[in-house]
């Protein structure tokens, strides 16, 4: 499964860090709707923003890439450093404190991106395309998020992903994961995801074998809480590129990535 509610983000491709770190009480930071009588932003002139944000240019390929030295990508170095110094910190305490600490990514655009996805089909979704998209496991990676999820291991630092993919889809998503350099914790005791036709016990309160009543944050909230009630980890940084992969509680602080292409409830 992918992402459910799909729109051009509008006014987000050039404004993103400043509301890339947020904490509690922060929840709809960054965020508006399109409820309002004006003229909406022409589709035509956002897209074109979109690509200059992402310095969008496609390969000898054909494929779709982003700009190391795009604003997406100065972004995201923005972000990646101040989530160092955080995990260096907060790893350290907590081991003086001997807790175990963890952190938690997202997957889709938080460890690899989909901009080409986003391109060939004009930033719609459809199931059939998306799966066939995913199971060639050759996205690129998110500038620098393979090297994070690294660092925080050499911090001594537990890695768990946290993901709307399916499990049909795991299989594709952990070859991807590898080919880019995110080669940590790739087993099923630390990469959640969807499995409707059996859900884990701990979402029982939304799910049930053969019922998904999930929302996405109940979903991942749910996984977070997991993470730290039963098997005893403190979530110091959760990282993910929307909002509903943060909203719940359950991490200490959350770190939100750009992706002004698509919009998740």
């Amino acid at each position: 499964m992918r992402k459910s509610h799909r729109v051009v983000a509008a006014g987000a491709a050039c404004a993103l860090a400043g509301v890339a770190l947020y904490g509690a009480g922060a929840a709809t930071a960054g965020q508006s709707t399109a409820n309002s009588t004006h003229e909406p932003y022409n589709i035509g002139q956002l897209v074109k923003d979109i690509d200059t944000y992402y310095g969008t240019a496609a390969d000898s390929n054909g494929v779709y890439q982003a700009s190391p030295d795009s604003p997406y990508a100065q972004d995201l170095a923005q972000i990646d450093a101040d989530a160092r110094r955080y995990i260096d910190k907060a790893a350290r305490k907590a081991h003086r404190h001997g807790e175990k600490p963890a952190v938690v990514f997202d997957i889709d655009d938080t460890l690899l991106l989909s901009l080409d996805y986003e391109k060939r089909y004009n930033y719609t979704f459809n199931p059939t395309t998306w799966n066939d998209y995913v199971n060639k496991a050759d996205r690129p990676e998110v500038f620098g998020s393979p090297e994070l999820v690294r660092y925080a291991e050499s911090k001594g630092v537990e890695v768990f992903y946290n993901s709307g993919l399916s499990e049909a889809q795991r299989a594709a998503a952990v070859a991807n994961l590898k080919k880019v350099g995110a080669d940590v914790n790739l087993d099923a005791d630390h990469m959640f995801l969807k499995d409707k036709a059996n859900p884990p016990a701990y979402l029982s309160d939304c799910a049930t074998p053969g019922t998904w009543n999930c929302t996405t944050v109940q979903y991942k909230s749910g996984t977070r809480k997991h993470i730290e009630d039963d098997l005893g980890y403190e979530i110091i940084a959760n990282f993910g590129d929307q909002y509903s992969d943060l909203d719940g509680g359950y991490a200490d602080r959350t770190y939100k990535l750009p992706n002004p292409t698509y919009f998740v409830s």
